[in-house]
């Protein structure tokens, strides 16, 4: 990917925080880089490279800058939103796909050959998968040692590493001390009380709107999954390796966050499911720049910068929300919804704790250790999964038997592999093939776009709020009419989507 000099040096010497995550900042004089951000003295200019990537800076011999900590940065809106495979495999490395399956997993996931996956991502990130993946485990392990109170060892292998001296060289190398320095360097802030319990600072770009997010959010909260309370959302969350649950609030510059996980190894990928579920990699700023020239919208986004899309930590679970809320009211879809969660078995499965332990993530005794109702009945839940949902009894779904058939149908492709609804799902294919399901038309596959993978671009025109909230700011309400007139907002009309929903 090319960056233009000048734009970023300007970006740089303004310290302006929307280009953090676009960018990293070089500096071959200290052998540091930062966020474009820095709050540092402006470096002269023949002292500055600038890099797509974390992980290129580090591949050019550069280590973080402990200052403004760019390896916290937000992700990059590029890469967030991109159809492409690009796209996809950063969605995925950021799920943890790579310390899972390693490299050639990755590339099976994508379909594409090893060296042609390297290729690509070395063109558009300035680093391999390889590299890209070590970037992200050295920012977990940054995370584990400033927040909790394991050993170095049980970091190490939490964070992804395959050996302690590798996690030793690799923290070294990118932020130029050793682990049990960063811990000291944590000073007097104690690590959160419970095993399995980590805080965290979600950064995003500003302006957030998060009465937005939370009012959306609320509206539809299934109850044992997720709650808001007192401008905090809360909801369990299914996960590779077990169990766990997130607590956001919205604050000044970030989303504070507390995880409780069963296995350590999750941590990755309960924070790219919790950013992805706020958009918190969004630029709002582009997007409301596109929509407030448009003079229908122009007082709203004055008056709420900062509107996201809300998406989803479950791709299945969006895909049955979008079935379910057909031609209903969302009152009506959350109740069906609660009447189906009813029937599902509230006991989550048991954790191996052999196969935990030889992995070296946890302690048996912090597998045991969890805090009160983690992942038991009474305690908040991930939902249910296709082939649960797919075995439930026809008194569940509380809905018109073709609707119910659809649902089973739905489950049935994602339990046998044929639908792939996770982040680094083929967009394109996978609307195509929800589409051929019986029951799934362009609203239920649009819906699903829009949510479960972040597609930026989704116009719902013949939805019934979206064509009530157009007549409320003045546009045309109808469906070809209003399609045709939302071309102006490309390619943010996910976005306007949502603000017809808050005018309606």
């Amino acid at each position: 990917m090319e960056l233009d000099f000048e734009r970023c040096y300007r970006a740089v010497d303004s310290r302006d925080q929307r280009f953090d995550g676009w960018f990293y900042t070089g500096v071959t004089s200290t052998g540091i880089y930062c966020r474009p951000s820095c709050p540092a003295t402006t470096p002269k200019r023949q002292n500055v490279r600038f890099f797509p990537s974390a992980a290129a800076a580090q591949g050019a011999g550069l280590r973080a800058c402990r200052r403004c900590r760019p390896d916290a940065a937000p992700g990059s809106p590029h890469w967030d939103v991109r159809a492409d495979v690009v796209g996809r495999a950063m969605r995925l490395i950021a799920d943890g796909v790579v310390d899972r399956d390693g490299i050639p997993g990755l590339a099976a996931r994508l379909g594409y050959t090893e060296r042609h996956l390297h290729r690509m991502l070395r063109a558009e990130m300035g680093a391999g998968p390889l590299a890209l993946a070590r970037a992200q485990r050295a920012q977990t392990a940054r995370i584990l040692i400033e927040t909790t109170g394991l050993g170095m060892a049980e970091i190490a292998f939490a964070a992804g590493f395959g050996s302690v001296r590798q996690f030793n060289d690799t923290v070294r190398e990118v932020f130029g001390v050793a682990p049990s320095e960063l811990r000291r360097s944590r000073g007097q802030h104690s690590a959160p009380a419970g095993a399995g319990t980590i805080s965290l600072r979600l950064a995003y770009r500003p302006p957030l709107h998060a009465a937005a997010l939370l009012d959306f959010l609320a509206l539809r909260a299934l109850p044992g999954v997720e709650e808001v309370r007192d401008g905090t959302y809360r909801r369990g969350l299914r996960l590779p390796h077990g169990a766990g649950e997130a607590t956001l609030t919205p604050a000044d510059g970030h989303v504070a966050a507390t995880l409780h996980l069963a296995d350590l190894r999750d941590l990755s990928p309960a924070v790219a499911r919790c950013r992805r579920l706020l958009d918190l990699d969004a630029d709002p700023v582009a997007v409301d720049a596109t929509l407030a020239a448009d003079p229908a919208f122009a007082a709203a986004v004055a008056t709420e910068p900062g509107v996201r899309l809300p998406r989803s930590v479950d791709g299945f679970e969006m895909a049955v929300r979008a079935v379910v809320g057909q031609q209903v009211s969302v009152t009506a879809a959350r109740t069906t919804l609660t009447r189906l969660l009813a029937h599902v078995p509230t006991s989550t499965a048991p954790v191996d704790h052999e196969v935990v332990a030889l992995a070296g993530s946890v302690s048996r005794q912090q597998l045991h250790d969890q805090p009160d109702g983690f992942g038991e009945a009474g305690g908040l839940r991930g939902f249910p999964t296709a082939a649960e949902v797919a075995g439930l009894p026809d008194e569940a779904f509380g809905m018109p038997a073709a609707r119910r058939e659809t649902i089973r149908g739905l489950a049935r492709a994602v339990a046998e592999g044929e639908l792939d609804l996770a982040p680094g799902g083929d967009r394109e294919e996978t609307v195509r093939r929800l589409r051929a399901l019986p029951g799934i038309g362009a609203w239920t596959a649009g819906y699903v776009a829009m949510r479960a993978f972040g597609d930026p671009d989704v116009l719902l025109p013949t939805d019934l709020a979206v064509r009530r909230g157009a007549a409320a700011l003045g546009l045309p309400d109808d469906p070809t009419t209003l399609d045709a007139y939302a071309d102006r907002w490309r390619p943010w009309r996910s976005y306007a989507v949502i603000r017809l929903w808050r005018a309606a």
